[in-house]
């Protein structure tokens, strides 16, 4: 029978050096994912197209598109209307694909015991 303590299993313990390399190497990663945000758009379109927005990943408005028939004086209430529903959804679509491209970096960083 063996002896408590000696040819048991050993837990892997990274060392410093390899914990900072695997941080460089998430940091240029992350950075690419964020380069990579920036130029990935949605598009939300609300009113059965009356309104469009086209947004980054990154959050920036790159185009709003009204339908010409939807331009009354009118109906300017309900053009402005739209105009928020339509920049809101483009922003909760952006945040989602920001999300869904940062996961792995966030799951990376929640290593049990890190903070």
């Amino acid at each position: 029978m063996g002896s408590k303590g000696k040819g048991g299993r050993r837990r892997f313990q990274p060392t410093a050096g390899g914990m900072m390399k695997q941080i460089q190497q998430l940091q240029v990663q992350m950075a690419r994912a964020q380069e990579e945000l920036a130029e990935e758009t949605v598009t939300a379109s609300v009113g059965g197209g009356v309104v469009t927005v086209v947004m980054t990943g990154q959050q920036e408005v790159r185009s709003v598109a009204i339908d010409r028939q939807a331009v009354d004086s009118g109906e300017v209430d309900m053009l402005e209307d739209l105009v928020l529903a339509a920049m809101n959804e483009a922003l909760r679509k952006s945040r989602e694909l920001a999300e869904k491209r940062m996961a792995p970096f966030t799951k990376a960083l929640s290593i049990p015991g890190l903070i």
